[in-house]
């Protein structure tokens, strides 16, 4: 169902959307051409306000994936974005901010990576930080965007051992075929999320293009006690060759994709983008929209 937003959030679209609690309140941070996003609710449940522009730095746009977490009494916010002049998304990189709340103010800090990376998502695992992103490969099999994980040396640095999570293995992720060169189509594993779930590791990611037909939100699933992230084997759910979303377009909506979760009293719930299936085929229509999600015998299933 699609979150409900009222008075100057309503009509405008939450692409990306990163749901987080903090001080009572709910927050969802958002992808903006000219920054970050915020919105505030009591419940995920109830209003949605837009309070602005939460993040922005001069002489850059595109503001992609945020993701915001706390440590220290300070909030810290992980995104990419790029050059203004240029408009080459492969020269997007992933950066964090700091503010000492989670309502606004967050200030730039520094690039954390290197272009092209995108869609950063921070956790803690047993006392440490780790960041999932997706980087490009140029000279794998099936070229594309896919997900790595690196351990970090404090919130501000990755340690730059990256692993690789999950790859590109099937049609239904190309997101353009022949893009670089005639027979190599360029695939797309993006936006990644972790959940952890007792002994079961699950990493939540879009896959394809969120204008494309087979654009969707599928896992990958690890099982063990293992608390350093890198060194879990990940295997796609059912496997590496089945088309199986968690979440794919339907009769009500499509462009359904790059998913955050949110525990809330003992439930789970995914909060995603989608766009209503008669909206315009031009411009961003893309709006938040949540779903509750069960965790049954190390899978993820749609209530």
């Amino acid at each position: 169902m699609k979150l409900r937003f009222s008075g100057n959030a309503s009509g405008r679209s939450q692409p990306d959307p990163y749901i987080f609690k903090a001080e009572g309140k709910y927050y969802i941070y958002a992808t903006g051409r000219d920054g970050v996003q915020i919105y505030r609710a009591d419940s995920p449940f109830g209003e949605w306000e837009y309070l602005g522009i939460g993040l922005s730095e001069e002489g850059c746009h595109e503001y992609w994936a945020p993701c915001v977490v706390s440590e220290g009494g300070r909030y810290y916010m992980y995104y990419s974005s790029f050059p203004s002049d240029s408009a080459d998304v492969h020269e997007q990189a992933v950066k964090v901010a700091v503010s000492d709340r989670p309502d606004g103010g967050f200030r730039f800090v520094k690039t954390m990576l290197p272009p092209f990376s995108i869609d950063p998502h921070v956790v803690r695992s047993g006392g440490d930080w780790y960041i999932f992103y997706s980087v490009n490969d140029y000279t794998a099999e099936r070229q594309g965007t896919y997900i790595v994980v690196d351990k970090m040396t404090d919130m501000l640095t990755a340690e730059g051992h990256p692993v690789p999570v999950v790859r590109p293995t099937m049609d239904e992720e190309i997101f353009r075929r022949d893009r670089f060169e005639k027979g190599k189509h360029w695939h797309t594993i993006e936006g990644a999320f972790y959940l952890r779930v007792g002994d079961d590791h699950f990493c939540m990611y879009s896959g394809n293009c969120y204008e494309n037909e087979y654009y969707f939100v599928g896992y990958a699933h690890a099982r063990g006690k293992e608390d350093d992230l890198r060194k879990l084997h990940f295997e796609k759910y059912p496997d590496e060759h089945t088309y199986a979303p968690l979440l794919m377009r339907n009769a009500e909506e499509s462009g359904t994709g790059h998913n955050s979760v949110l525990e809330e009293g003992g439930k789970y719930y995914i909060v995603y983008h989608g766009r209503d299936a008669d909206a315009p085929a031009e411009g961003e229509t893309r709006t938040a929209r949540i779903r509750e999600m069960r965790v049954e015998n190390g899978k993820l299933l749609l209530v």
